[in-house]
């Protein structure tokens, strides 16, 4: 890319990225399915001040996506997993990145007060 040029946010591949997986919450949930496949209800729990409404839509996003994939086990009660899916698995040494460089960068800020 030339210098000085505008960019196109839509053409800016970290803009795309960022928009797939940014928000209040997709960091949050994102975090915990790393992890570990996670029920609906135990994501709501460990994600403080969600609500469920809100869980649901960005869950529903993050798979159509194709970020999370979403298991249905057909038994009664309905049981419902969430995983990472290819493309989310790829992202998870990045993720793992974001968390070490905003470890760094929060205790240089704390260290500068």
């Amino acid at each position: 890319m030339a210098q000085n040029q505008p960019i196109d946010p839509l053409f800016c591949p970290t803009e795309t990225a960022l928009g797939l997986i940014g928000g209040k919450w997709k960091g949050m949930i994102l975090w915990c399915i790393c992890r570990k496949t996670m029920r609906f209800n135990e994501l709501h729990r460990i994600i403080p001040d969600i609500s469920q409404r809100m869980l649901t839509k960005q869950l529903r996003e993050l798979e159509d996506h194709k970020i999370i994939v979403r298991k249905v086990y057909p038994q009664i009660p309905p049981k419902v997993e969430y995983s990472l899916s290819t493309h989310g698995e790829a992202l998870k040494p990045i993720l793992d990145q974001l968390e070490d460089w905003s470890r760094s960068y929060l205790e240089q800020r704390q260290a500068e007060s």
